[in-house]
């Protein structure tokens, strides 16, 4: 007789393998879609050249002239991307004029002299108007190699250059300095408190965190604006074009988290300054906003002229996200959830908490649909649609378990529309980068996981066709720019739904069950026969199939079967009272979407 063997949608991971019974248990690059498992949607590159560092925000818009636009934040540049080429708009920290500042040594490194440079390793610095020394030319941009004291530094030259000091009048420009790369608590001498250990020892443990670096972006009109962490309010303005950086806004807070512009025009900078322009007076739970419509104004005179303000927040230590939702701006802290929203009058805004225990566990770990906000706290996941509600999860504890609390700052979130798919990418426990995701599909209400679907940041299609996402490669060297003495750790940008395959080359899918009774699971069957059913299957599917006597049995029965889109059905001889399933597929081109087998069986006993 024929069994049917059904499988209900979704990823379960919080319970056995035989407590899943019915259930999927694991899956990479698969989605579900109308409750049945299918191969996700390929991509290509956006350009081919990878970007300088981990890309940590992205943001589309289109210009008031219809053009399309891509901001990428990285943790050592910033870039815009348009009509096939990103650029590189990162801000200028300083400008000096320096005299016969190159020193060579016969080696490829050369040690630059600048009273007070206030530069860091790693940092970039552009020269321009140097003469040779010595046959070399160093017009161009560089990689600060090494920061030697407070008034020189290295940078490596493309080649050796013979003893010699000189280059004539150079004008340096350096960008901001670079962030880091990773999060890490700040171990060595003097991260403890004060007498604690032996002298000149380094610590091994501290209460000094480096957060990983990040940026915020928003759109004023058509213009950027960015915040880097920690950082000054920069705004990009389009009309300059690609050959402008991004300029600080002086009259704005020298210091914020993060920047948003609200539905009315108002500027916001979360986590800033108590004092316009003093760093040192930080208020990680405080929120300004500019003056209506400018972005230069934040310093109130009066309601008439200038509605300019602030609020501090409650419930928590830190202001972590922000978004623009049902025409209000949620703000989370690291404990609470929070509504901001425009009443007019002497006060602009009020803040109200809507849920508490629920903070964000990163700046983009939220994602918003159809005025609903899905995000990630540091335990569960939760949704708000006018009140805080905790979403069940079948993968909760599989995620969390597995998720790098040091590295959670990167945690983030990202909309797949056209699959009703929120996405988590998040580092697992030991990694410093992203490697994992989790995805919520909110129409069928069902969860997925994926070990092959590493990306630091995400966009939807919207104002591109497709979506579009990047991921880091920690050993390649950026190839987007030309810069010399460039250390590795390079992002490359994809477009996603974009064919079948991983960039060109065959992308590897795979779902497993739990283990399903055979019929009632009371007897021992015999399987003679199964026949299989694809949808939109091209290319060949891999099916194994175990079958067990029991949930705890170490050997089971394997058979494996290649299946086309001919294949009617194919023979084993399996025998067992439980049996689970593995779906493989490894070939350029392929396509499939798993149906509902069956089973030819056939009692035999009860041994």
């Amino acid at each position: 007789m024929l069994s049917k063997v059904n499988i209900a949608p979704g990823i379960d991971k919080e319970t056995t393998n035989y407590g899943a019974e019915g259930r999927w248990i694991d899956c990479t690059n698969v989605r579900f879609r109308a409750k049945l498992p299918e191969k996700i949607g390929g991509w290509t590159k956006l350009i081919d050249p990878k970007i300088c560092g981990v890309v940590r925000a992205q943001k589309t818009w289109f210009s008031t002239a219809g053009v399309r636009f891509m901001a990428l934040g990285t943790d050592r540049k910033l870039y815009v991307y348009s009509e096939g080429v990103a650029s590189d708009i990162t801000p200028i920290r300083l400008t000096a004029t320096l005299s016969g500042p190159f020193t060579a040594n016969g080696t490829a490194t050369i040690t630059v002299v600048h009273a007070n440079h206030g530069a860091t390793e790693g940092s970039f610095v552009t020269y321009s108007g140097a003469t040779a020394l010595n046959g070399a030319d160093f017009n161009a941009e560089y990689e600060i190699t090494s920061v030697v004291d407070a008034n020189s530094y290295t940078i490596t030259h493309t080649g050796n250059v013979s003893n010699g000091t000189g280059g004539g009048t150079v004008t340096a420009k350096y960008q901001i300095n670079v962030g880091s790369a990773t999060s890490s608590f700040g171990f060595g001498w003097g991260t403890a408190t004060w007498n604690a250990g032996t002298w000149n020892t380094p610590r091994t443990s501290s209460a000094i965190f480096v957060e990983a670096t990040y940026w915020s972006f928003d759109i004023f009109n058509e213009d950027l604006l960015a915040v880097r962490n920690n950082g000054a309010l920069h705004k990009w303005d389009l009309s300059g074009g690609v050959a402008t950086p991004a300029q600080a806004i002086t009259e704005a807070p020298s210091t914020s988290r993060f920047t948003l512009v609200t539905n009315g025009q108002f500027v916001l900078c979360l986590g800033t300054e108590e004092t316009i322009g003093t760093p040192g007076t930080l208020n990680n739970m405080m929120i300004r906003w500019s003056k209506q419509g400018v972005t230069n104004v934040w310093e109130y005179t009066s309601i008439r002229e200038n509605a300019s303000g602030f609020l501090v927040a409650q419930d928590g230590s830190k202001i972590v996200a922000a978004a623009r939702s049902r025409g209000s701006v949620l703000v989370w802290t690291d404990a609470s959830l929070n509504v901001l929203t425009l009443i007019g009058g002497d006060d602009v805004f009020s803040l109200q908490q809507v849920g508490s225990s629920c903070g964000a566990i990163s700046p983009f770990c939220w994602a918003e649909v159809n005025g609903v906000s899905y995000w990630m706290s540091q335990t569960a996941f939760y949704v708000f649609d006018g009140s805080v509600k905790k979403l069940d999860c079948t993968v909760q504890n599989y995620v969390f378990d597995d998720l790098d609390t040091t590295s959670q700052v990167q945690v983030y979130a990202g909309i797949n529309v056209d699959f009703n798919e929120v996405t988590w990418f998040y580092p697992s426990k030991g990694s410093t980068a992203i490697n994992r995701s989790v995805t919520y599909n909110y129409l069928e209400d069902v969860w997925y996981t994926n070990t092959g679907f590493a990306r630091s940041a995400w966009s939807d299609r919207g104002v591109y066709a497709n979506p579009f996402a990047s991921r880091y490669y920690p050993n390649d060297l950026p190839t987007n720019d030309t810069i010399r003495g460039v250390t590795a750790g390079a992002s490359q940008i994809y477009r996603h739904e974009d064919g079948l395959n991983d960039d060109g080359a065959a992308m590897t899918c795979n779902i497993t069950s739990g283990d399903i009774d055979i019929e009632d699971g009371d007897q021992v069957y015999h399987i003679s026969r199964v026949i299989p059913d694809f949808k939109n299957l091209v290319g060949t599917v891999n099916v194994a199939l175990n079958f067990l006597n029991y949930p705890t049995s170490t050997t089971p029965r394997n058979f494996n079967s290649n299946v086309t889109s001919s294949t009617k059905n194919f023979s084993v001889r399996g025998r067992g009272r439980q049996s689970n399933i593995v779906l493989s597929s490894n070939s350029l081109d392929s396509n499939w979407r798993y149906g509902t087998f069956r089973y030819d069986v056939t009692p035999d006993g009860s041994r």
